[in-house]
């Protein structure tokens, strides 16, 4: 058996499977874009639909004009401030009006067997679009008390 990988900081790194099994457990995220040539970074509902990241927006909104087919960072994460644990994942991949093509489910109906519906999104209804953000670039790190380092 392997040890674990850690970073400089002391942090466990995290491989592909596990930070798409933490995404997979959250349902608020973040989306960074760059709008007007200026980074922008907005909170989001997501869930997991296969290797995509689905997220509900409002169509026609510019947050919808700004994302489509452009790069984005894409960021989620937890932490217990009791227990000093926690973890961090971050994505880079393309956004992307979700369809069967990019391999993400369209519509409420069409989700995977297993995936789940974000509890509420911020798109009204009758209006929202799903984009699919692809998951080319995964990262995570994982912090336990036992890796917190005391520092003056």
């Amino acid at each position: 058996m392997r040890g674990m990988e850690v970073d400089r900081n002391g942090l466990e790194i995290l491989d592909r499977g596990e930070c798409l099994r933490l995404l997979g457990s959250v349902s608020l995220g973040r989306v960074g874009f760059t709008s007007g040539a200026l980074p922008s970074v907005l909170p989001v509902t997501f869930h997991l639909d296969g290797e995509h990241i689905s997220v509900f927006i409002r169509r026609g909104s510019k947050l919808f004009a700004a994302l489509q087919n452009a790069v984005v960072a894409f960021e989620a994460d937890d932490f217990d401030p009791i227990c000093c644990s926690g973890w961090s994942v971050a994505v880079t991949g393309v956004a992307s009006e979700a369809n069967e093509a990019n391999g993400a489910s369209h519509g409420s109906a069409g989700l995977e067997a297993g995936s789940r519906e974000p509890a509420a999104h911020w798109a009204p209804v009758g209006e929202e679009a799903r984009l699919a953000i692809s998951t080319e670039f995964v990262s995570g790190r994982r912090i336990t008390a036992g890796s917190l380092s005391m520092r003056p």
